[in-house]
């Protein structure tokens, strides 16, 4: 165990909401703790914030009084860097400009012991570049936790190019030590969350810009038909949208703008018109007191046809739906379409409906369509997304509106786009993060525990590609990559590597 001793300083420099949360996880888990401000008064400030808090643990009973108290005893403000000079371990959480970090932590330099481990807290900067500076760049290393800090578990540990391996070892148990769960991560524009996370918002700005769908919408589709626990609007509104969109243009030009991380000129006239969300009381919804939320587009109720038939065998998850369609007692039978190799349920108008594979509903190899989008799980799914080819008729839409219905599904009607929303996002997420594995970003396992933990995902990406098959994500992909020009849906070699694996890509 290489964790920092509880009876060493932990010292946090920046005292806002994450330096104060940081704090309140070292000085629980039993560590002298000290702040600092480069602002006078600041750390006083934060150093009573922090007690009240743990003024309303006691309260809510999940510490005991005495603990509060040594925990107080423990914590001082500091006036000058110097009183920084026995700290075993600085956390810096200031302001994300590069220059403001690397000048502090050279003046850092001069005040801590050679044996202090230097980490930085920043989302989106090099760790690499903000040890730059440092006689010794060997004992800086990212520690990312989440906000709010006392809260989420996850914490990024991130190894610059000239970090230590013995000093990211120590952060990591040091993490470990404090309740948290710490994954290890190259340092990488965005690092493992704010990297692989991108196509979340991305792709939900993306179908909203080609008119597909409205913002109320896109969430209920993501969210009820999907397992995530907020959509990308209402999370954006919540995070801030400056804040995401100031996260997303650091890591399209730290990729040196690759398309696939373009930023959204919607969010940034969102951003220009200061409708940041919750915290200016408007972004993509109004939060003025009394304002109802627009509700989601949903269909009327349709009858169901009391039968259909299926050809071949449903695309990967979407095979449960014979199972649900037997339970919801509607008779199946077997279609017959030669050379036809794709698997569908034909409607009782003949329409053919069948799980996204890129391609739009619209088709004229297909005919008569409706795409059903994704769901990660269509037994626990509540709503699910139709889009139909031109030529459906609103007798073969209502047909397959009431099939969904009668599984117990309320279905949102959008307009035909190659993806559809959750397919496009979720192949995306996969796709990133088998790339990030390739290239050792990191683990497929911390991959997944950080997706789950940091952004509460419903399960890990390298999971869905897994269950989802390599082949159905490059088809999502390939097909969009064809139908879009710039490279955005181009699938990565690590994607198209693992299909060629299983024998999938022809």
């Amino acid at each position: 165990m290489t964790a920092i001793e509880t009876s060493s300083t932990v010292a946090v420099v920046g005292t806002g909401t994450m330096g104060q949360g940081i704090a309140q996880v070292a000085l629980v888990a039993g560590h002298p703790v000290r702040l600092y401000d480069a602002a006078p008064g600041r750390a006083e400030e934060a150093a009573a914030a922090i007690v009240r808090r743990l003024d309303r643990l006691v309260e809510k009973g999940r510490i005991q009084a005495q603990e509060r108290d040594a925990a107080r005893d423990r914590l001082s403000p500091a006036t000058d860097l110097a009183d920084l000079a026995d700290a075993a371990l600085v956390i810096e959480a200031i302001l994300e400009q590069l220059t403001a970090k690397q000048e502090l932590f050279t003046a850092l330099e001069e005040v801590v012991p050679a044996d202090c481990l230097l980490a930085t807290n920043t989302s989106s900067l090099s760790v690499t570049a903000v040890a730059g500076r440092l006689r010794h760049p060997g004992r800086c290393v990212g520690l990312h936790f989440f906000n709010p800090a006392p809260l989420l578990p996850l914490v990024e540990v991130i190894s610059g190019f000239a970090t230590d391996e013995a000093a990211a070892t120590r952060a990591y148990e040091t993490a470990a030590a404090w309740g948290k769960t710490p994954v290890r991560c190259a340092d990488t524009p965005g690092f493992i969350v704010n990297r692989i996370a991108r196509p979340f918002y991305a792709e939900a700005l993306r179908v909203y810009e080609e008119r597909v769908a409205d913002p109320a919408t896109i969430d209920a589709v993501l969210r009820d038909g999907t397992g995530f626990k907020m959509g990308p609007f209402e999370l954006t509104d919540l995070i801030g949208q400056d804040v995401n969109e100031a996260v997303t243009h650091s890591v399209w030009t730290s990729f040196f703008q690759d398309p696939k991380f373009t930023p959204s000129l919607a969010q940034r006239r969102l951003v220009e018109s200061g409708l940041h969300g919750r915290k200016s009381g408007r972004g993509w919804f109004d939060y003025a007191e009394g304002a109802e939320r627009p509700a989601p587009r949903t269909a009327a109720p349709c009858p169901a046809p009391e039968a259909v038939g299926i050809h071949a065998t449903l695309d990967g998850p979407s095979e449960v739906l014979r199972e649900l369609i037997e339970e919801a007692g509607i008779k199946i039978t077997r279609d017959r379409t030669p050379g036809e190799s794709e698997g569908f349920i034909r409607l009782p108008g003949g329409a053919r409906l069948a799980l996204t594979n890129g391609h739009p509903a619209t088709s004229v190899v297909h005919g008569r369509c409706i795409r059903f989008d994704l769901s990660l799980d269509y037994r626990a799914a509540t709503r699910i997304a139709l889009a139909a080819s031109e030529d459906a008729s609103e007798a073969d839409l209502a047909e397959a509106v009431g099939l969904f219905q009668a599984l117990g599904k309320q279905v949102s009607v959008i307009n035909d786009v190659p993806g559809m929303i959750v397919a496009r996002t979720v192949a995306m997420i996969v796709d990133f993060a088998l790339d990030a594995t390739a290239r050792g970003v990191a683990t497929p396992e911390d991959i997944d525990t950080a997706m789950r933990l940091g952004v509460n995902y419903p399960g890990g990406p390298m999971e869905w590609a897994d269950r989802l098959g390599a082949r159905w994500v490059w088809d999502v992909l390939d097909s969009m990559h064809h139908q879009n020009a710039g490279g955005r849906y181009a699938p990565s070699w690590a994607l198209r590597r693992r299909a060629d694996l299983q024998g999938q890509v022809v």
